[in-house]
Order: structure tokens, then sequence, then C-alpha cells
């Protein structure tokens, strides 16, 4: 009675193992380190690991040691000022070509490393990292949305077969100028047609009939929000494309948006990719008239636009757009015939246009526009700022077969490859971000926070261990071991997973460790019930887990699913303790219910006992 089967106990053995091994990692702590990669993104080589450890070396500063992690050379020191002093000094030493960051890595050995164990990530409040404060840019936001207006009203028109003068986007409103008076009834239905989110005013510009076209206050409430959350999702895609583990990203007020990166103690790059607003622009090529006489002239001809291509070169193009960038579903970079470039793929809608385009235009040029948003301060001002748009012909290319939803852009170096790349896949941001407030958070909070952290996880564990052996004696001992076992198979896990650890999940484990005895106090008090009914020891420890089990899954069933509601619906904090408090369930569930029972079988079963220690 009360035996396991032998693969039970071997399958208890090895969870138990297993959890032992992968958690590890995580005693050795961690070293501040240098990070260096190549800015094509190409893997570095164990020499330049070494090269930079003996230049730093003979400059005086103490290296633990320098490996190589997949396409990056991390570099160990020996503490937080000479890792400062330590990157000014590579960035000397190996110049241009190079992207040098601050980071904190494993002090594990090395044959741990070999094997690919990973240390647990922890959160912005206990590694360090970098906050940023954005503001969204409504204006932009808004004059966005009356530029597709302003497409869609040309096109609508001319298939209505009306005549107009201009249609023009400018300052939050779009202007419908006709030729004639008698065609404004007939434009206003057509704009109606298009959309029903706008008003419609009748106006007069130079003696010409007009009509000024504006969105209503719930449309213009609406697109504002929109704009907010799109760049909330568009800033979360591309910081999961920087592989930061548990970041924040969320709205803080009408028109901002925080950002928290854990780990990041270089906020150069991560800073440039999240603000970025760049975009494409796919437009024909116009073969019939002369760019330098519309460079000499200051006036394009009707129907075409003056752009520069990267080399200063004046180029047409159609003002139609084929394609933008919003309409772009995929893009990875690569090569192509030896030379960077960028593979697209289009959604539906885009895909449509450009297989008309590139069926009715077989050929002829298409180019390729770069668009970048920024914000400039205004001469002479020293708060007022200005949206300052850059705009170059990247590529120039004959159409030369049909194709629709995926294509390759070249014209590009490797390192604007890799990021318009990212920003595509990512995105495009419904509306400019502008850098409010940056803060760089070290890692000696964090330190802080962690000693607290251990110190409450520490004590709690103690008066745990301490009351379950008075009170249970050699059973309290099992629960005990089973405890221990418990926080190192979370620890596994986190590691394993990647998910980071934060203050809030410290919380998670200090809870964890209450719920895990909660299951073995149900346990052997049902065991002592049934020890004062009269029953004989092994019936006793069958009754006592067989009866205790349904009131131990019920009662982690229903905080499972609070758990997976918080893990579902919160963000960043909240997510990071509800991670940890769905492991520690799990692992409770198996150390206090299967793992104190193999212990219990293996002292107790097939065995003649006239007293349990309980």
């Amino acid at each position: 009675m009360n035996r396991y089967p032998q693969w039970l106990n071997l399958l208890v053995l090895t969870i138990v193992l297993l959890s032992l091994f992968f958690a590890l990692p995580n005693v050795f702590g961690d070293d501040p380190a240098i990070e260096i990669t190549l800015d094509d993104g190409t893997a570095v080589s164990e020499e330049l690991a070494e090269r930079v450890q003996g230049a730093l070396t003979t400059d005086g500063i103490e290296v633990i040691g320098a490996y190589v992690d997949d396409t990056k050379a991390i570099v160990r020191l020996a503490s937080d000022e000479q890792q400062l002093r330590a990157k000014p000094l590579v960035e000397q030493n190996l110049g241009r070509g190079y992207i040098v960051a601050l980071t904190r890595a494993p002090s594990m050995p090395e044959f741990l490393r070999n094997l690919g164990l990973k240390t647990m990530n922890l959160g912005l409040d206990l590694r360090g990292g970098v906050h940023f404060l954005y503001e969204v840019d409504m204006d932009a936001a808004i004059d966005r949305v009356m530029t597709n207006y302003e497409r869609e009203f040309k096109s609508g028109l001319r298939k209505a077969k009306i005549r107009y003068r201009d249609v023009r986007a400018d300052d939050g409103q779009v202007t419908v100028i006709l030729r004639d008076i008698a065609d404004r009834d007939a434009a206003r239905r057509e704009i109606g047609e298009i959309t029903t989110d706008v008003e419609l005013n009748d106006t007069t510009i130079n003696g010409n009939p007009a009509i000024v076209v504006t969105l209503t206050d719930t449309e213009l409430r609406d697109r504002q929000d929109f704009a907010i959350e799109q760049n909330l999702t568009t800033l979360r895609n591309r910081v999961n494309e920087l592989g930061v583990s548990e970041p924040i990203v969320q709205r803080q007020g009408l028109s901002r948006i925080v950002v928290q990166l854990p780990g990041i103690q270089d906020p150069g790059r991560a800073g440039e990719v999240l603000k970025a607003t760049s975009t494409l622009e796919f437009r024909l090529v116009d073969p019939t008239n002369n760019p330098l006489e519309a460079e000499r002239t200051g006036r394009a001809p009707p129907g075409s636009r003056l752009y520069r291509s990267r080399d200063g070169q004046p180029v047409l193009l159609k003002r139609d757009v084929i394609v933008t960038g919003d309409q772009i579903t995929d893009a990875s970079a690569g090569f192509s015939e030896g030379q960077p470039a960028v593979f697209v793929s289009l959604g539906p809608r885009g895909a449509s246009r450009m297989l008309e385009t590139t069926k009715n235009n077989l050929e002829r040029p298409m180019a390729v526009v770069f668009m970048e948003q920024s914000r400039e301060l205004v001469p002479g001002s020293d708060d007022e700022y200005e949206v300052v748009t850059t705009e170059e012909v990247i590529s120039q290319a004959n159409i030369k077969g049909v194709f629709s939803s995926s294509f390759q852009i070249t014209g590009l170096t490797s390192i604007e490859a890799r990021d318009l790349s990212l920003l595509l896949r990512a995105g495009a941001l419904a509306a400019p971000v502008f850098l409010v407030e940056e803060r760089t958070i070290g890692p000696s909070l964090g330190k802080e926070n962690i000693a607290k952290g251990k110190l409450a996880v520490s004590i709690g564990f103690l008066l745990v261990v301490v009351f379950m052996f008075v009170y249970y004696r050699m059973f309290g001992l099992f629960a005990n071991l089973a405890l221990f076992v418990n926080l190192a198979t979370i620890i596994a896990l986190l590691s394993l997973l990647g998910a980071a650890l934060t203050l809030p999940g410290i919380a998670g484990i200090v809870l964890t460790v209450g719920m895990a005895v909660d299951a073995n106090v149900l346990i052997f008090e049902r065991i002592r019930e049934e020890l004062r009914n009269g029953n004989t020891p092994q019936a006793a420890i069958s009754a006592g887990y067989e009866k205790a089990f349904s009131s131990i899954a019920d009662a982690n069933l229903t905080t499972l699913i609070a758990a997976i509601v918080l893990w579902a619906l919160g963000t960043g904090p909240i997510k990071g303790f509800a991670t940890v408090l769905i492991l520690g369930i799990m692992t409770s569930m198996f150390t206090a219910i299967i793992g104190t029972r193999a212990v219990v079988n293996l002292l107790y079963g097939n065995k003649r006992i006239e007293r349990l220690a309980i």
C-alpha cells in the first residue's frame, strides 16, 4: 500500500533534477559588461572579443572574461565604474562600423553557458533600463487623415466627371475648388458618398466656388484616440522586434505614451527605432518632363511633384501614390545580387493596386520614396517646434514584369535595410511621436530592490519552514523539501521561458510560498483526522492524499482563473505578477501533492508502521 510505480518515481526525480539544473545559472548572479555588435547585423569573431579584452587590460580595466554569444561579443567587467570607463575606450579602439552598448552578463561558469543555459530576465525595477515619455502629434494625425481624403476626393470627382481646379489638404481640412458653381451640389453628393464623417461648408476662393471639408467633432475625437491606440500597438511591435522582455508600453493622459525597457542601459538605438516615423511611398516617374527645368523654375508640371534622389539630383514623380507603407504586411532585410535589399509583402488592397499599375506600365520607371518626419526647434524660439518632413527617392527602376504582393527594394545600406524592414514589419506610426522625457535607470536601485526581495522571500520561507517542521515534524520536513523544489522549479521555468522577474513577481513568489504549503496543510490535517478516527497509518496516508485532493484542486483552480485573467488583461508589472503566480500554482500542485507523496511512499510505503511523526 502507498507505493508509486517505479516509472513515476523516476519521473518525479527527473523533474526535480532538471529544475535544479536549469535554476543553477541564477545562483551565480551577473556582472556589468560591454556588448559589441557589427552595425550590419553580421556575427562578430572570437578574435574581436580577445582584442577588446586585451586593449581594456592594457588600459588598466579589470576584465573578468570575454566571449561571443550569437552575433555579439560580451566583455564582462569587475564593476559598474569600470564599465562606464570601458565603453568610450572600446568605441575609440574599434572605430566606425560597431555598436557598443552597456549591459549585464551572467556570471555562470563557461560550461553552463556552452550548454545554452540562461538566467532569469529582470524587470526595470530590478535590473535598470530606460524610460521614455513620448508626445503624439495629434495635428499630424489629422493631417494624415485629410491627405487620404484628398486622394479619395480627387479620384471620386474624376470618376463622376465633375470638373475642379484643385483639391488640397491643409491645416486639418480639405479644400475642393470647383470650376463652375453648377457642379457644387454634385460635388457635395460625391463627397458624401465617400464619407459621412465630415462637415461641408460652401465658400469662394479667388472668385471660384469651393467646398471646405472638415471632420465632425465626434470623428475628430475618434481619430485622435485611434492615433494613440495605433501608436501603442506599433510601439509594442517595435519593442518586440528589439527583443526586450516584459516591457511597459501604455497611454498616459490624452496624448502621451510611456515606454519602459528593462535591461537596456544604452537608450540611443532603442530610442531611434521607437520614435522613427519612416515609411515608404511608391510612385511612377514622370518620363515626359525635364526635372532640371522644374528645379530651375521651382514649379512642377501639373500632376507631378519634384523630389530629390540620394545623390541630390532632381526627380519628377507622379502625384498619385500607388502604395504606401501602411499597406505593407511583412518585410525582411537581406541581399539581392550582392546588394542590401528589403523584401516586401503587400496586403490585398496594396497588391491589387500594384498589380494594376505594373500591368499598365511595363517598361516604365517606378520610384520608391523614403519619408521621415522629425521635430525641430523653430529658429529664434526656445520652446516652439515645427514638424519637418524629409523625402528622398531611394530607388528608381523600370517595371520589367507584372507583380503584385511580393517584390524587393534596393538602394539602401545594410543598416538602413535592417532598420526599415523592422519598422515596416512593426507597422507605421499613425502620427509622429516626439520625445518629452528620457531617463536611464541604473541597476543600483535594482540591487536594493533585489536585496529586499531576497530578504522578504528568505524570511517568509524560513518562518514557513520552522512552523511546518515544529507542527508536523517529519511530514513537515517533507513539505519543506517540496517547498525548496517548488522555488527551484519556478526559477527554472522563468529562465527557460525568458519571462522577466519584477518586484510584483517577487511578491508572487512570496505568495506562492504560502500557497504551496497550504496544500500540504490540508493533506496533513486530513491524515491526522483519519488517525484520530482509528484508521491505520497506511490507510490514513492514502485517505489524506485522496480526500484532500478535490479541495486543493478547487482552491488552486479558482486562483489560476484569476491569475490567467490578470495575465491576459494586465501589462507590465501586473503581467509579471500573474506570470509568476500561474507558474507557482502549477509547480506547487506538483510538488505538494505528487512530490511529497513520492517521498512519503518511499519512507512508509508497504511497511508495518505503528505511528506517524505528524
